[in-house]
């Protein structure tokens, strides 16, 4: 049985202890980031038996969960990309995080198996760029030596709705790719100049298992329960390095969590085996609330998950906060409500 196989047993080998008809169940809801959604579907359905808490959470995207919160229509919303200081006191938004997660890039070619496939993040840009169109390109042949790569069209996948985690992909690209930063940019919605467009990490995934030759960005659980082939990816470092805990732990050995709302970057950090593409996700808490009860059910829930969840998240290949970084938040927490 590989890592992948116990990985994907491991989550679904959860039992829940059923409640009581004389229970009352508290109720929150939230919408945001597709990127940490599996983390969240795997608390919410934990919490119902732990703590007697009913979480919906709709994976709608970054950029409609920032909108709905903002709106309050929902009780929290959940970002990839931070808010900045002023965004969050023009909303009254209390921003924290919750978890670290990882982008990798997903291919589906004929031939090649789970991590066998190098790959460079200035050849990632120049793909995304539409400049390298075809996987027998010299470039990618020149760094993988020993694979046979077909003489197939490359076909980027991308996320085609406001996306934290597409802010979190051409972040790492506009570090990589001086061409990246100026023809592109930056931003939860960018013009991709090559590719086709699916919404939600889940989508695509589905796009890239899909369709032959194709390549995609998505977070590593995505991958995993997918049973998506990943591929390595070289560091700052130089180093190849291979999507798994020991290369996303290097990487978020290095997070600075005293930077305004949280906002550690993870995106290229130094380390001979650091994960290039690592980043925390985020929880948007309104700071005068319509109903203060959900609002401290919110807080709650994601206390019990900074006390109890850390082990359903590493199944999925997610990193935890630090104890340094859940206790911060517990204080904001304090500091802004008093609880």
């Amino acid at each position: 049985m590989n890592r992948r196989t116990m990985l994907l047993g491991a989550g679904a080998a959860l039992t829940l202890p059923a409640l009581g008809a004389h229970a009352q169940e508290a109720r929150i809801t939230g919408a945001g980031a597709t990127f940490p959604n599996p983390i969240y579907q795997k608390w919410a359905e934990a919490a119902r038996g732990a703590i007697n808490m009913q979480v919906n959470y709709q994976s709608v995207g970054s950029g409609a969960g920032i909108n709905q919160i903002r709106n309050r229509t929902v009780d929290f919303g959940a970002t990839d990309a931070p808010l900045n200081a002023q965004q969050l006191t023009e909303a009254n938004l209390l921003q924290f995080p919750t978890v670290m997660g990882s982008l990798v890039a997903i291919v589906n070619l004929p031939g090649i198996e789970n991590d066998q496939m190098k790959l460079t993040g200035p050849i990632l840009a120049d793909i995304y760029l539409g400049k390298i169109t075809r996987w027998n390109d010299p470039r990618i042949v020149a760094i993988n030596a020993g694979l046979t790569l077909p003489n197939l069209a490359i076909a980027p996948a991308y996320r085609a709705d406001g996306s934290g985690t597409t802010f979190v992909w051409v972040s790492y690209l506009a570090k990589v790719s001086q061409e990246w930063k100026d023809r592109v940019g930056v931003g939860t919605s960018v013009r991709f100049p090559a590719g086709t467009g699916a919404r939600g990490n889940e989508g695509v995934a589905g796009t890239v298992r899909q369709v032959r030759g194709a390549i995609g960005y998505v977070e590593n659980a995505y991958a995993i329960t997918n049973r998506l082939t990943t591929t390595q990816i070289q560091n700052k470092a130089g180093n190849f390095v291979k999507p798994e805990h020991a290369t996303f732990m290097a990487a978020a050995a290095s997070a600075d969590w005293s930077v305004p709302g949280f906002a550690a970057d993870l995106v290229e950090t130094t380390g001979p085996q650091a994960w290039p593409i690592v980043a925390p996700t985020f929880i948007l808490l309104p700071t005068n609330p319509t109903d203060a009860a959900r609002n401290a059910n919110v807080r709650r829930f994601f206390d019990w998950a900074f006390k109890d969840g850390d082990r359903l998240a590493q199944e999925l290949e997610y990193i935890p906060l630090p104890d340094v970084a859940k206790a911060a938040v517990r204080a904001a927490w304090a500091t802004q409500f008093g609880a």
